[in-house]
């Protein structure tokens, strides 16, 4: 896999700032891990998949060892600093294009603050429900909060490369406007400030709008089977639909990228429960990062090992030769992203 060229995160968050001890550097890994509350006793959640790929991959950019200890590592990664372990970390995960969800907390690195920590470029998309959320902590009436949510939409796909939505169902049919405006009177009516947004009507509208600017919208829906109606309705209006789905779902997922043009889909931690199931050029990678600079070094180092684990069994087996399967890596790796989110060129001015 040597000569690839580097990777573009469709998905992640940021980095946190600051020094972390051994509590806050575990309360992220736990995150990451999906668990909650401390770890078993005797136990830390270094003592999961995630902890051992930090281990394995991230103490020798950082001067050490692999597989050092994990008190030996929180040790170096404070001599080191905060900003400067971040920094290292970061330019070390081979990832040369970011694109962070727009809002992030003030605890983690903004897309200007990332693209200038790992040296590599970094795009906004733009998250629909906080956006609306926004405008109705300042508007005053339905009217006024239908009228600026179509403005906050629009003026974000000015600089946005992409939208993104947490909708977990969504019909082949935009919602009326007396559907929207019955929606958005309960929505505000009720609504407590900085409550999230739940109205399927208010989602669904928002959706069809971000569509209509012409922009990749990306689909965080932990089963993206109850979205294959607005899949299939969206066909032919020009943009693209990229699938975030949740474990166990990456199957479906990338099924409905392969009967769907303008449908893509994430690979998911392992990329080859969906290589048999969709065209090589409909599947990106992401690496879902979110707090700890080293996520971003293993969801990196997890999609390159799975790639090279299959597709050397595929040579072996004489299905492909080696060059196909660095074409192929390279296709979903950094190639699908910069077609689907329209990054040619900036390639071409790098060049």
């Amino acid at each position: 896999m040597d000569g690839l060229p580097p990777l573009i995160d469709q998905y992640s968050h940021g980095a946190v700032h600051g020094e972390l001890g051994l509590g806050s550097f575990e309360t992220h890994l736990a995150a990451a891990t999906g668990a909650h509350g401390p770890a078993p006793a005797g136990t830390s959640y270094f003592d999961s998949w995630t902890g051992l790929a930090i281990r394995r991959w991230c103490p020798p950019l950082l001067g050490l060892e692999p597989h050092c200890p994990p008190a030996r590592y929180l040790a170096r990664r404070r001599e080191v600093g905060a900003y400067q372990a971040g920094r290292l970390l970061l330019r070390g995960a081979g990832i040369g294009t970011f694109l962070l969800e727009a809002g992030t907390p003030s605890d983690l690195t903004s897309t200007a603050e990332l693209a200038t920590a790992a040296e590599a470029r970094a795009h906004e998309v733009v998250r629909l429900e906080p956006l609306a959320e926004q405008v109705a902590d300042t508007s005053g009436s339905v009217d006024s909060f239908i009228g600026y949510t179509a403005e906050a939409v629009y003026a974000a796909a000015q600089n946005a490369t992409a939208f993104a939505s947490g909708a977990t169902y969504c019909d082949g049919h935009a919602p009326e406007a007396g559907e929207v405006r019955r929606a958005a009177d309960r929505w505000l009516r009720h609504r407590r400030q900085g409550e999230r947004l739940g109205e399927p009507a208010l989602v669904r509208h928002l959706l069809w709008s971000a569509v209509a600017t012409g922009l990749p919208v990306q689909l965080h829906s932990p089963d993206p089977q109850p979205l294959a109606g607005f899949l299939r309705a969206t066909t032919g209006i020009g943009s693209d639909l990229v699938l975030l789905p949740g474990v166990p779902h990456h199957r479906r997922a990338a099924q409905l990228a392969a009967a769907h043009a303008h449908v893509y889909t994430d690979a998911g931690p392992c990329p080859e429960e969906t290589l048999s199931q969709a065209p090589f050029g409909k599947l990106l990678f992401s690496s879902g990062a979110r707090g700890l600079p080293e996520l971003y070094v293993t969801g990196a180092r997890f999609f390159l090992r799975a790639m090279r684990r299959v597709l050397r069994e595929w040579t072996d087996e004489g299905l492909c030769a080696a060059a196909d399967g660095r074409r192929i890596t390279e296709m979903i790796g950094s190639g699908t992203a910069r077609r689907v989110y329209r990054l040619e060129a900036e390639v071409a001015a790098a060049g």
